[in-house]
């Protein structure tokens, strides 16, 4: 079954949001389908805020090491792209499949100042358009999952402005249409039938169970960074203990049980 195909299946495609090679290995031995970076878990694995702050070549040397260890399908958030134009866009694109990456995450908001704004519907969508007719002529078959940020930053017409986005983009050629922070069930029903096009939602604290994302219609899940912060806050406890009982009991807690 192809990267694609995954996204039609009988339930929601729940994909993997992975930062390193250990993550990668963890998430094959689970038994996931489907690998996809986390663009804020690896800027914070290398101590950057999220935003493109890291710089394309980082961003390449992880995915990389992700893909050498692993034989799942790997989809990479690339956030706005890492270039100031198509051109640029699309030759990052191209090394990133080069390595075996089938699908990207494109999103269409870019962080300014360090806040993040969203982008001209129209201006992003002539650029979409753009890059995939340069995919297409080179015969690259990347699977454009594109992230729109209505909701993720409170669009006073958050439903209304998604659907004249994803209008857009479909037109554009998105294969399929991220929008994160959106958990209502009826307005998940509303996009899926207006728009026609694999919708992915991310891991939120009032996301429905994955019964309930499948009857709305979801066909991709995502983690996002979410599993990366809980590890996280785990291993600053495990030390914060080791620290103040001046013991390493802490650390074998999980074999002894």
């Amino acid at each position: 079954m192809t990267f694609a195909e995954l996204h039609h299946q009988d339930t929601p495609l729940l994909i993997a949001n992975v930062w390193d090679a250990t993550s990668a290995i963890a998430a094959q031995q689970a038994g996931y389908q489907a690998l996809g970076t986390s663009s804020a878990a690896i800027a914070a694995m290398l101590g950057y805020e999220d935003g493109e702050a890291m710089s394309f070549e980082e961003l390449l040397y992880i995915v990389t090491r992700i893909g050498s260890v692993s034989d799942l399908p790997l989809s990479v958030d690339i956030e706005a792209g890492f270039g100031s134009n198509a051109q640029e866009i699309v030759e990052h694109l191209k090394r990133l499949a080069q390595t075996g990456v089938v699908g990207i995450n494109l999103e269409d908001s870019k962080v300014v100042n360090g806040v993040r704004q969203l982008d001209d519907a129209l201006a992003f969508s002539r650029q979409l358009n753009e890059i995939r007719t340069r995919l297409n002529a080179e015969d690259r078959r990347l699977f454009l999952n594109i992230r729109t940020d209505t909701y993720l930053l409170n669009h006073e017409h958050a439903l209304q402005e998604t659907l004249l986005r994803g209008r857009l983009y479909k037109a554009a050629g998105a294969d399929g249409l991220f929008i994160p922070c959106l958990t209502s069930e009826q307005e998940i029903e509303m996009i899926v039938k207006a728009l026609n096009l694999p919708l992915n939602v991310m891991c939120m604290p009032d996301l429905p169970t994955f019964g309930r994302l499948k009857k709305a219609g979801v066909s991709r899940i995502s983690m996002g960074n979410v599993v990366h912060s809980a590890i996280q806050l785990k291993l600053k406890n495990v030390l914060q203990l080791i620290q103040s009982q001046q013991s390493f009991a802490e650390v074998f807690v999980d074999e002894s049980a």
